[in-house]
C-alpha cells in the first residue's frame, strides 16, 4: 500500500488549499499535450472524474481479488485500472478520510496484487460509480511492449515528430460529459529525457505552448 499511501498524503496535502478543486495524478515521466487553459477547462467543464476502472476477468484483474475482502468488496465489485487518475476535490476528500476499504487492501492487497491498480479504483466504483468517466486522460503505447511486460513504451529523440504528437493528441475518439470527441488525452508517458528538447521544438507549433 506504499504507493497508495504517498497518493492519499499528496490528495491531503493538497486538499488543505481550499481553492483546488481538481487534483490530477501524473509521473515524472509524463508531458503535457495540450497547454494549461485548456486543460483547466477540460477538467472545469466535465461532469465527471477521470478513473478508469474495469471488470477484468483475466489473472491480472479478478485474479488477484482474495475473499477477505468481503464484505466490504464483492468479486462481482472488483475493480482494475491505471495508476494515473483526475479527480474532484469530493471524490478527493472520499480517498482520505476513506476507514472501509483501505483496511482490507492493506490486509489482503499482498504480493501479486498491487493496490495502486486496484484501490481506489473499486473504492469509488463501489461509492460513486456514476462520478467516473472509466477512463484514463494519460495516453501510453503498450505496442512495442513485450507479451509479459509491466511498462508501456518509453520514447527518445528519435520518437519526437510533429507526425507522432498529432496522432497522440487526435489520433483516437471518446466521449466527454456524452459527446463524441477527439480530445481524449491531455498528457503522455513515457518519455525519456533526451526528448526534452525535440518535445520544447515542437510545442508552439503542435502543443500550443511554448
Amino acid at each position: 500500500m506504499s504507493m497508495c499511501d504517498a497518493e492519499r498524503r499528496l490528495l491531503a496535502n493538497a486538499l488543505l488549499d481550499i481553492s483546488n478543486e481538481w487534483f490530477v495524478l501524473v509521473s515524472e515521466s509524463c508531458i503535457p499535450l495540450f497547454d494549461f487553459n485548456s486543460t483547466y477547462r477540460y477538467f472545469q467543464n466535465s461532469s465527471q472524474s477521470f478513473v478508469m476502472s474495469i471488470d477484468d476477468p483475466g489473472r491480472d484483474g479478478r485474479g488477484r481479488y482474495n475473499l477477505g475482502m468481503t464484505p466490504e468488496v464483492e468479486l462481482a465489485q472488483w475493480r482494475k485500472g491505471w495508476q494515473w487518475f483526475e479527480v474532484d476535490r469530493e471524490l478527493a476528500i472520499a480517498i482520505v478520510k476513506d476507514t472501509v476499504y483501505y483496511p482490507k487492501f492493506k490486509e489482503f492487497c499482498r504480493p501479486g496484487c498491487y493496490a495502486d491498480e486496484h484501490y481506489f479504483h473499486t473504492m469509488l466504483t463501489i461509492e460513486a460509480p456514476h462520478r467516473l468517466a472509466n477512463r484514463t486522460v494519460t495516453w501510453v503505447d503498450w505496442s512495442r511492449a513485450g507479451p509479459n511486460s509491466a511498462h508501456p513504451a518509453m520514447f527518445g529523440r528519435g520518437d519526437i515528430t510533429e507526425e507522432f504528437l498529432r496522432e497522440v493528441r487526435e489520433g483516437g475518439t471518446c466521449l466527454y460529459n456524452n459527446q463524441n470527441t477527439t480530445m481524449c488525452f491531455l498528457f503522455a508517458r513515457k518519455f525519456a529525457p533526451s526528448a526534452l528538447e525535440p518535445l520544447l521544438e515542437l510545442a508552439p507549433t503542435v502543443l500550443g505552448f511554448g
